[in-house]
């Protein structure tokens, strides 16, 4: 059994499927990406790395279960349409948090992905500190 699956497994019964699930569609819609176990913001999760990035992580923590989507952070458009599809979600900046498979249906689960696996997050952060740099050098 591969990391990803033993920390699955290791969840209460009733998440198992709802995160496999989830695992799977990122598996399945961001051939960019590796997972890893690892801890991040002191919890243990799943990460899944592009280019050595954070893309994604998937975590379950004692009041419910987070889906971490870097992609959200540099598009809002990628943002407000996934807010809207899924209501009984929480979003915050780059994550939703949620409690049950019915939070976050498989399809629009998919359709995030794969709409964030087109984003080069290596790109994006190159292009917003080469931003940067120019706004400085205008202000100078």
């Amino acid at each position: 059994m591969d990391e990803s699956m033993l920390y699955i497994s290791k969840q209460p019964a009733e998440r198992q499927a709802v995160l496999n699930d989830i695992h799977t569609a990122i598996m399945q819609h961001d051939k960019t990406v590796s997972p890893v176990v690892e801890p991040m913001m002191g919890k243990e999760m799943i990460i899944y790395k592009a280019k050595g990035m954070m893309k994604y992580a998937l975590s379950s923590v004692k009041n419910y279960m987070s889906l971490h989507v870097l992609p959200m952070y540099g598009s809002q458009t990628i943002y407000s349409k996934y807010k809207a599809l899924l209501p009984n979600a929480a979003f915050q900046k780059g994550c939703i948090n949620f409690n049950s498979a019915e939070d976050v249906p498989g399809g629009i689960v998919e359709d995030l992905i794969e709409d964030c696996s087109k984003i080069d997050l290596v790109k994006m952060r190159e292009d917003y500190l080469e931003g940067k740099k120019k706004t400085k050098k205008a202000k100078s």
